[in-house]
């Protein structure tokens, strides 16, 4: 399936290409394979085992970002940026191969989201229209369990500390949120509200196991 979309939208060689190809699908369905491992969404399901459906347009998003890496780390980087490209194009999110996302971390509806090469960590949530990016070539840092909601944007000199939701059209720039947080509104007069780790562990188990 990935050599014909390849073929129908950016120019692909299949006789020289197809090994290649191959292998990295291999390696990717692995790593997509490790990252649903701790999903506990149904559609990440089935029969009790963890499940891959190319046309549900999240998990084919997952695989694409994974296949992309896996091109890079063989210095593939044509074909590299033509799955990357591919994404963009079949599923509008930005997830260039270069940035480094971790083990696990979930998506949800990412429509219009780019990401850019921030530090993040495990049980990394994120929807639509999310923007993370940098100010004078400084990126973000997260911890682990932050949340982006719908169109929220990160940019800059930040620290998402551990256990953080940040709302749905919040904008923060270049400033430190502290763990156990819940983030409102826009730089420089956000709205932080502390929440007990209890808040969190409920909030992020319903996504991971």
């Amino acid at each position: 399936m990935v050599e014909k979309q390849l073929d129908h939208l950016f120019l692909y060689d299949g006789k020289k290409e197809r090994n290649l190809l191959a292998s990295a699908v291999g390696k990717a369905l692995g790593k997509t394979a490790v990252n649903f491992s701790r999903i506990r969404n149904k559609y990440y399901r089935k029969g009790g085992e963890v499940y891959f459906n190319p046309f549900h347009s999240g998990q084919y998003t997952v695989f694409l970002y994974y296949l992309s890496r896996v091109l890079r780390e063989y210095e593939a980087f044509s074909l590299a940026e033509r799955i990357y490209y591919l994404n963009k194009v079949l599923n509008a999110v930005d997830l260039y191969y270069e940035v480094e996302l971790p083990d696990f971390f979930f998506l949800d509806h990412p429509m219009g989201t780019v990401l850019g090469r921030a530090v993040y960590a495990d049980d990394f949530v994120f929807s639509q229209h999310i923007t993370v990016g940098n100010n004078h070539d400084i990126f973000p840092v997260f911890e682990e369990r932050v949340s982006l909601l719908a169109g929220a944007v990160v940019i800059g000199n930040c620290r998402i500390g551990r256990n953080t939701i940040v709302s749905a059209g919040s904008f923060i720039k270049d400033e430190d949120i502290p763990a156990n947080s819940l983030v409102f509104g826009r730089s420089p007069q956000l709205v932080i509200k502390t929440k007990p780790e209890s808040y969190f562990d409920e909030y992020f188990h319903a996504t991971f196991s």
